[in-house]
């Protein structure tokens, strides 16, 4: 129960609690345009789709540490105290599970708050029971999880990931090629419970989650929460290509302090958040297309752990554009954000799309949930969509087609007849 995942359930409770407002939360405060402009349709996405109320939720957590929600939430000084407060009740009864841990797979971090088994499947099997006991206990009627949890170390997918039938062989013969992330993963699967990364490990993004999800029809999406730098460039990519501006190089560094930035001090923790934190301009950009303007493109990230700064992370970039005849120009960014009250409002959105997707009967890749991902997943074949307004776009687009509204496609000619 880190930084994230306190900040989320404190946030939920203090809205419910009327002590503040959902800011960030495309589902909370988010309306949706239906029809011609002319119409005058334009509801909030949660009057327009049955998504479940806040006063629905309850909250379920694991970690290595022992920390119950109002001790993870101090510790973890996102949150200020008078608020903290005035929600140590409903924080204090939320007490983590013990979690399943490979230090393999996180160097940085020890916790005792670990469980023990035989081997993965037995692992697997007490995260079940977990859950069945979770639901039975606060009288749920359905379930979501999302994975807040550190960044594995960088792993590509191996035989023991190809098939169903070879990932459940290596969880009862303890392959090591199968990390913590994937066995949380295929524990929610087997229940029919939908499930989001929110960090770049590899998980569902395998044969053999993806084919369990299909074969119990559960909606899945990821992965890596687009916050802050990332969802910068996710923002500005898309206008200078739109604009036909060329860009030479892209120089990214981090600094934070809070247990995320713990973790990604280790070498193979840091290349599996480098992977998606890299692809995206690429993907953005098309140099293959246009190599002209961005064949040559210089791309660098850097994320270096700094304890003073704690939460509060600073993301700066340095951008070398040219334009008209090759002109130099240079934008530079300065993002002091707070990872957390970034975070925490996606955490919300997701749980409340991905429930609403599994009850309209939609399973295996949401990619209408990119808007969401750094390194949004696709069907094997397609590369992903990283513009985030292209996103929002399928993103509406599919909440329209669900409540059987047209499609938006913004071509406009009939107000010109």
């Amino acid at each position: 129960m880190g930084a994230v995942t306190s900040t989320f359930i404190a946030g939920v409770e203090a809205i419910k609690q009327g002590l503040g407002q959902p800011i960030g939360s495309l589902t909370q405060l988010g309306t949706i345009r239906l029809g011609k402009r002319t119409d005058g349709r334009t509801p909030k996405i949660k009057d327009f789709v049955p998504l479940a109320s806040l006063e629905c939720l309850e909250f379920g957590t694991w970690d290595i540490f022992e920390d119950d929600g109002y001790e993870a939430a101090v510790r973890a000084r996102v949150l200020e105290a008078p608020i903290l407060e005035k929600l140590k009740e409903p924080l204090s009864a939320i007490k983590p599970m013990k979690a399943v841990f490979d230090q393999n797979y996180v160097k940085r971090i020890h916790g005792p708050n670990v469980k023990a088994g035989a081997n993965k499947m037995e692992l697997a099997e007490a995260l079940m029971d977990d859950i069945t006991e979770f639901k039975r206990s606060h009288g749920c009627s359905r379930l979501v999880m999302i994975w807040c949890g550190s960044t594995e170390v960088f792993h590509k997918p191996a035989a023991v990931h190809q098939t169903l039938a070879s990932f459940e062989d290596g969880l009862r013969n303890n392959d090591p090629d199968i990390a913590p992330s994937q066995i949380y993963a295929y524990a929610a699967l087997k229940l029919r419970v939908p499930y989001a990364n929110g960090a770049p490990n590899l998980t569902t993004d395998t044969p053999a989650l993806l084919e369990l999800a299909k074969q119990n029809q559960v909606p899945i999406c990821g992965k890596d929460f687009k916050t802050g730098q990332t969802f910068m460039k996710t923002l500005l990519a898309p206008g200078f290509k739109a604009r036909m501006l060329g860009v030479s190089g892209w120089f990214s560094t981090n600094i934070l302090g809070n247990r995320d930035g713990e973790v990604l001090e280790d070498p193979g923790s840091f290349k599996t958040k480098e992977e998606t934190k890299l692809s995206v301009l690429e993907q953005i950009l098309q140099p293959d297309l246009y190599p002209q303007l961005y064949k040559d493109l210089y791309h660098a990230v850097r994320i270096n752990y700094y304890p003073p700064r704690g939460d509060a992370k600073e993301g700066w970039d340095n951008i070398d554009i040219f334009g008209w005849l090759g002109y130099p120009m240079q934008i530079k960014i300065d993002f002091l954000c707070r990872d957390s009250i970034l975070a925490a409002p996606l955490v919300l959105d997701l749980v409340l799309f991905l429930d609403l997707a599994q009850r309209a009967g939609m399973k295996g890749i949401q990619e209408w949930l990119s808007f969401y991902f750094k390194g949004p997943m696709t069907a094997p074949g397609l590369y992903p969509e990283h513009d985030l307004f292209i996103q929002l776009m399928k993103l509406k687009n599919t909440l329209r087609w669900m409540q059987g509204e047209d499609l938006i496609t913004h071509l406009g000619l009939e107000y010109y007849d």
